[in-house]
């Protein structure tokens, strides 16, 4: 028998999704979770209630990340949530600030995947965090690497070379590189393109701001190269993002991303 045809006969007999889920209650380094394709939780084990302010699964259960987290952090982790759901592709070993700590030096590894159900159909994301503390980096490295990835969350609205960012760090430009390829699986760069974008998701959805305006505010140098950039990231322009996620209440702000190529 084929050995696939044998797994999924195992799983779909013993129901084994919510049992392997009670497993990472065993693991108290490892944050684990959860949603579905609306966002809310429908599983967390102990460290991930911790991370998310609560005592008790059942306290998040049906929850979205709104409700739990601080505001700064929550446009990144839905665009991430939303890239994997929309392209069916994982995230693997992204760094990111630890929840409910904003403006932190702390940070996590995450890895997330897509979950489908038995026709195929993506229906949420699964995920598992870890503590960069806690896993094999020296103590000066992480220091190091947090340092260059807090100014980059804090100063993404200016220009940023790598020259400053490794001088901040105390790395050369050259061991900067190769700790975020090591570490993050991208480049200095990459990193920093993706922060902006996820500040240009916050800003599409919560204010009016022309598409012009939002580009300046996170770091674009033209109306063009952002509508390029959130493209390559997201697959769509921003003007649609805005329409598909502007908060209910905001008015419509007028733009013409979709025209520019």
């Amino acid at each position: 028998m084929n050995p696939l045809s044998v797994r999924e006969a195992f799983f779909k007999h013993v129901g084994a999704a919510g049992q392997l889920a009670d497993l990472f209650e065993f693991l108290p380094d490892v944050s684990f979770f959860i949603k579905d394709r609306e966002g809310r939780f429908v599983a967390l084990n102990r460290l991930a209630c911790e991370f998310c302010g609560v005592r008790t699964e059942r306290e998040a259960l049906g929850k979205t990340d709104w409700e739990l987290f601080p505001a700064a952090l929550i446009p990144e982790y839905l665009a991430d949530d939303r890239m994997v759901m929309e392209s069916g592709q994982p995230i693997v070993n992204r760094l990111e600030p630890v929840p409910q700590i904003e403006g932190s030096p702390h940070l996590i590894v995450t890895n997330k995947i897509p979950l489908r159900d038995d026709q195929g159909r993506i229906v949420g994301v699964a995920g598992i965090s870890r503590r960069v503390v806690q896993m094999n980096y020296a103590p000066e490295a992480i220091h190091k690497l947090a340092s260059a990835v807090e100014y980059m969350h804090r100063n993404y609205g200016r220009p940023i070379s790598n020259e400053e960012v490794a001088k901040l760090a105390g790395l050369s430009v050259s061991q900067l590189e190769r700790t975020f390829s090591k570490t993050l699986g991208s480049s200095p760069r990459q990193y920093l393109l993706r922060i902006r974008i996820v500040h240009a998701c916050r800003l599409l959805s919560e204010t009016n701001l022309t598409v012009s305006t939002l580009a300046q505010e996170c770091g674009f140098y033209d109306h063009a190269h952002f509508n390029r950039a959130f493209r390559g990231q997201m697959g769509i322009s921003p003007s649609r993002y805005r329409r598909e996620h502007q908060s209910p209440g905001s008015p419509p702000a007028p733009d013409l991303s979709d025209k520019i190529v």
